[in-house]
């Protein structure tokens, strides 16, 4: 089992510079994404400090190109380090949350698969709910790096915050979230704020941590549902 993976992935990419811009000409990308790459490392370090490491490998990946259309996550499909048809799942972190504490945590791509059958149990463990795709007007299970992976037949998952805030008004969740879209993503007003509050990205860690283990302990590998556009792909790679 050592040599399927399961792989983790974050984009380390953003837009550089704009020497055109008036005043701050830097796109930092501290949410989108260097938030996802530091969550990636500390899930990595989380594994390296068990005293036995899971059955099957994680292999973890920061790509680039996200902001230029998935290319680095496109590029590593068609040349893999290990051949996807020992690639487990793809578990994919963009854009962590930095406002607190939430009741509820979300994946897209949670109704897809088998793993966000077993991303639901676990969150249910910690005292939270699962949710899906909050914005689907948006299609953002096509805009991230794991839509490359889940095209070449792995099935993947894009963890995301939830909204339900503890101690937070019940429009907290949803008014931050119209607010980082509307004025500061893609933006050089991306940066880091002296108010986040990362005990939420903390649990939701944890739970991609967790959820990393699980699938690399498991002795069935994750599975795309019936009917579902990639489930064919898989089939015929397993076939093989």
């Amino acid at each position: 089992m050592k040599e399927e993976v399961v792989l983790c992935t974050a984009h380390w990419d953003h837009f550089g510079r704009n020497d055109a811009l008036v005043g701050d000409k830097i796109f930092n990308g501290a949410l989108d994404n260097a938030s996802g790459v530091a969550a990636m490392l500390e899930v990595a370090k989380a594994f390296t400090r068990l005293k036995t490491p899971p059955k099957r490998s994680i292999l973890f990946i920061a790509t680039t190109g996200e902001e230029r259309g998935l290319l680095g996550a496109k590029h590593y499909a068609a040349h893999p380090l290990v051949p996807l048809e020992r690639t487990v799942a793809n578990l994919n972190i963009d854009i962590i949350n930095v406002y607190g504490r939430t009741r509820d945590v979300g994946a897209i791509g949670i109704d897809r698969s088998s793993l966000g059958d077993l991303f639901s149990a676990l969150a249910a463990q910690q005292g939270r709910v699962a949710t899906g795709d909050l914005l689907p007007e948006l299609g953002l299970f096509y805009r991230a790096d794991h839509k490359e992976f889940a095209a070449a037949g792995i099935p993947s998952l894009w963890v995301r915050r939830g909204v339900d805030y503890i101690g937070k008004p019940a429009d907290f969740g949803r008014a931050t979230m119209t607010a980082y879209l509307a004025n500061d993503y893609h933006k050089v007003t991306d940066e880091v704020r002296p108010d986040w509050d990362l005990s939420g990205a903390v649990e939701d860690q944890r739970l991609l941590f967790r959820l990393g283990h699980a699938v690399a302990e498991a002795s069935t590998w994750p599975e795309w549902k019936a009917g579902d556009e990639f489930k064919a792909k898989r089939d015929a790679m397993l076939k093989k």
